[in-house]
């Protein structure tokens, strides 16, 4: 019996203690979310801080974006610039490909070359529309200027001045691309920064080391039968 009440005794002890343990794990925990604050100086309350923008979703019309978040009007401006840049390069290399497709031409290989480079180029500016609606900007289509269409050169004959018309564009959309990277850069728009460098970047810096290949290679094999071996060579590799 005595034992008995001895065991009673323990687990009514016991259970008065758990009480003070929790409150001192309460403790312990307060102390340790006061600390929290105190080593980074901030304390997130997510109710709080969602209070201003969702007063601006609230109030935003119907024909705004509601994706829209810190994006500066000049980066949206600059994608829509590069858009039209891109679709001016691709209205070139149609052109180009529609003069090696002539019969008086016939250079096949070439005008598929250059077929498939303004498709290129038009999926580049589809790539940047494609960003501009994700971002919550507005896509704004400007006139593009009519190529030219004749491309025979006295002295270099069509296809070197092609390609180096071609090599002189490819060095301008990597400068452009290097000024919209600029202006995100300019706005502290590192996603903007990082699709630019990954989706576009990287891309037009090989153009650029192709053309100029192509132009090295080109420039060796003079007018004739040098440029027939050139396009059959090109069309081999599409």
């Amino acid at each position: 019996m005595a034992s008995a009440a001895v065991c009673a005794s323990a687990v009514g002890s016991a259970a008065a203690r758990r009480p003070v343990q929790q409150l001192a794990r309460g403790s312990v925990a307060c102390r340790s979310a006061a600390k929290q604050g105190e080593l980074t100086g901030v304390v997130f309350e997510p109710f709080t801080a969602v209070k201003g923008e969702l007063a601006v979703v609230d109030r935003a019309p119907t024909s705004e974006s509601y994706a829209r978040v810190d994006f500066h009007p000049e980066c949206e401006a600059a994608i829509n610039e590069q858009i039209n840049i891109e679709y001016n390069i691709s209205y070139v290399y149609h052109s180009l490909y529609a003069y090696f497709s002539r019969d008086n031409v016939a250079l096949p290989g070439i005008a598929a070359f250059f077929k498939k480079e303004s498709e290129e180029e038009r999926q580049h500016a589809e790539l940047l529309m494609d960003y501009q609606n994700l971002r919550g900007g507005r896509v704004k289509l400007q006139s593009i200027m009519m190529p030219e269409m004749e491309f025979s050169h006295p002295e270099k004959g069509e296809a070197l001045y092609a390609f180096e018309l071609a090599l002189s564009l490819e060095k301008l959309n990597f400068q452009k691309l290097r000024a919209l990277h600029e202006v995100a850069d300019k706005h502290g728009d590192s996603q903007m920064c990082d699709f630019i460098e990954g989706d576009l970047l990287a891309d037009q810096a090989d153009s650029v080391k192709d053309f100029a290949e192509f132009v090295s290679q080109l420039r060796r094999v003079g007018t004739g039968l040098g440029v027939f071996e050139f396009d059959r060579q090109l069309a081999a590799r599409a």
